[in-house]
């Protein structure tokens, strides 16, 4: 088949999914239990009162779901570690029959063909970390690192690509400045010092990495660009407001070494003095850069929401997926251009990119979801224009391999090319599987160079 039009050669096609999110039987074999496993134990902070401990019970069947992956033709596969499965107290004594089953995994991936990229700490602290301040504690970072070098020495033979961290922010500001993630806090002068330490944990493994490790090591950040909800100056503040504190809280530290001029405006005497030392640690460049993108912010000002004075509204001239979030896939080109013009145009990958939609049910052992492989065609092609446009991407994690437990919103929203029903664990394809396969089999032909999708300003 003819390359042209195509995806560049050796492109990454592949799914991503996190620890506590798919594998079930948090406690099995001698792990520790996690800050999610004991947010989702606490009555109503999860809808339906849902647990991690069945989830898609990964934990026993990741033979099976590695042979879906192999049928769809994944050449790249982004799974997270859960920290307690390896190191149950967080430090000190490995638990070799929790480290066994990553081994396997990576083994049974690679015997498929298929690249493990491997994310770190995707929001399962140990609990025991936790319960000596967690990422309040200044300690934190060398225990990340600590724990980073026990994955290192144990799989870096097998694995070329390393994620640090996923998502500091969110795990900064819905866990410690909003509580509806775990641990559950809603305290303005956590936000920031988390967030400081998730970065230097992040440059501290980095850090150990360069000492110890042959391949690549990033981070992946959820980026969304951000729009005023109308011209008026009010609201174009409020967007720029937001765009500092989404997006250029994190990039900023890690390509420039400082933080943007409006963070001490907008936490006031929540924002602390950070040592320039510290900035000096996060700003030493990593391999790559990993994109989450699902949606972009629609912002408009609101003096009342504190600490921000803004608030991401919902459209509703535009279509939106499950979660509420905008339809917008020219956001994920415009996302993956700003790294090009503003941030020096680093190595990207899109670590995470799908939507949540009312699946119908299945019928005959497959689910008819033709939102989300529209969803899916118009996002690839707009990773496509990026390419075009001069963008160093290397690949594309679709979010996610199956159904799962989506965090507070336990098991009501659905983002899988698989239907997983925690009750039944049966594994049933929908139609962005086949979608998905078919674009993998012939490396994107057809979504690089036709129009852009369109979308709304």
């Amino acid at each position: 088949m003819s390359t042209d039009h195509a995806f560049p050669p050796g492109f990454l096609w592949g799914a991503a999914t996190s620890a506590y999110q798919i594998e079930g039987d948090p406690l099995a074999d001698g792990a520790g239990p996690s800050i999610w496993h004991r947010f989702s134990h606490t009555p109503g902070r999860v809808a339906g009162n849902a647990t991690g401990d069945l989830a898609c019970d990964h934990y026993h069947r990741a033979q099976e779901d590695v042979a879906l992956m192999a049928n769809l033709g994944l050449n790249a596969y982004r799974f997270s570690i859960a920290w307690g499965r390896v190191l149950p107290d967080g430090r000190g004594r490995v638990n070799q029959r929790g480290l066994d089953f990553y081994q396997r995994l990576v083994d049974r991936l690679l015997e498929q063909d298929i690249q493990p990229m491997i994310t770190l700490y995707h929001w399962d602290l140990p609990t025991a970390l936790h319960d000596r301040g967690g990422w309040l504690n200044p300690e934190s970072p060398a225990w990340f690192a600590d724990y980073a070098q026990v994955l290192f020495r144990a799989l870096d033979d097998r694995v070329a690509a390393w994620v640090t961290i996923n998502e500091p922010w969110v795990a900064a500001v819905l866990g410690h400045l909003e509580g509806v993630h775990a641990p559950g806090h809603a305290d303005a002068f956590e936000a920031a010092r988390v967030t400081h330490h998730l970065l230097l944990a992040h440059a501290e493994a980095c850090a150990v990495y360069r000492a110890i490790g042959a391949h690549q090591i990033g981070i992946a950040l959820n980026l969304e660009p951000q729009y005023p909800a109308s011209d008026s100056a009010a609201d174009r503040a409020a967007a720029d407001r937001r765009d500092a504190f989404i997006n250029r809280w994190l990039l900023d530290p890690l390509f420039f070494g400082r933080y943007p001029e409006a963070m001490p405006a907008i936490f006031g005497p929540a924002w602390p003095d950070f040592p320039s030392a510290d900035l000096e640690r996060i700003r030493r460049p990593a391999d790559f850069i990993g994109v989450n993108y699902y949606s972009r912010g629609w912002v408009q000002a609101d003096p009342s929401a504190w600490p921000l004075g803004a608030t991401r509204i919902q459209r509703t001239d535009a279509p939106s997926t499950a979660m509420g979030w905008e339809v917008y896939p020219n956001g994920l080109t415009e996302t993956l251009l700003r790294l090009k013009t503003q941030y020096g145009n680093p190595p990207a990958y899109i670590t995470e990119n799908g939507a949540a939609f009312e699946d119908p049910a299945p019928v005959e052992d497959r689910v008819e979801d033709a939102h989300r492989v529209a969803y899916l065609r118009d996002h690839i092609t707009a990773a496509g224009a990026a390419l075009q446009e001069g963008v160093n991407l290397r690949g594309y994690f679709l979010w996610s391999l199956l159904d799962n437990f989506e965090w507070a919103e336990g098991y009501t929203k659905r983002f899988g090319l698989y239907r997983v029903d925690p009750e039944e664990q049966r594994r049933i394809p929908k139609a962005s599987a086949d979608f998905y396969r078919k674009v993998i089999a012939s490396n994107g032909v057809g979504m690089v160079g036709r129009n852009r999708a369109k979308g709304r300003h």
